[in-house]
């Protein structure tokens, strides 16, 4: 039987663990996907700033909290705490909450400018939609696993 790294549902990787166990292995897709929206909206005209600067908001403060939390993972900084495990599944919920209603502001304020403007801008605002989406569909995701953790503890 071969070897694993995995470790159980009821305990907190650390080091190269978070790469390997389900829902820490999503760390990297949600960076990534969360920093293709910042830029995404960054590379454009925020206008209307209202709305695009929630969006920005939110991509920015989810890109830089999850990094701190893949750090604090990989150093071992929770101890194996149960208290970890719950803030882990508060937290993606909040970032999975928070990307949801970014995405739905960003695809609004796209429609509305379809007909207006340039069309370079356009294509970049539904790729920051799209990957609004994805990025909310990680953060569900890892949220889901991370209760069950949390269940588990």
């Amino acid at each position: 039987m071969a070897a694993t790294t995995a470790q159980p549902m009821g305990s907190l990787p650390s080091g190269l663990g978070i790469c390997t166990t389900a829902p820490d292995i999503f760390y990297l897709p949600e960076l990534v996907f969360g920093g293709l929206v910042w830029i995404l909206v960054a590379s454009t005209h925020v206008n209307p700033p209202n709305p695009l600067g929630w969006v920005m908001f939110v991509s920015v403060f989810c890109f830089v909290m999850t990094f701190l939390w893949m750090i604090i993972f990989a150093a071992g900084g929770h101890k194996n705490s149960s208290g970890w495990a719950a803030a882990d599944f508060a937290y993606h919920g909040l970032a999975a909450f928070f990307y949801l209603s970014a995405g739905v502001d960003m695809a609004y304020i796209t429609f509305q400018k379809k007909s207006a403007g340039d069309f370079r801008i356009y294509q970049i605002d539904i790729a920051a939609v799209v990957f609004a989406y994805v990025a909310t569909l990680l953060y569900f995701i890892h949220t889901i696993l991370s209760s069950i953790r949390w269940k588990n503890f």
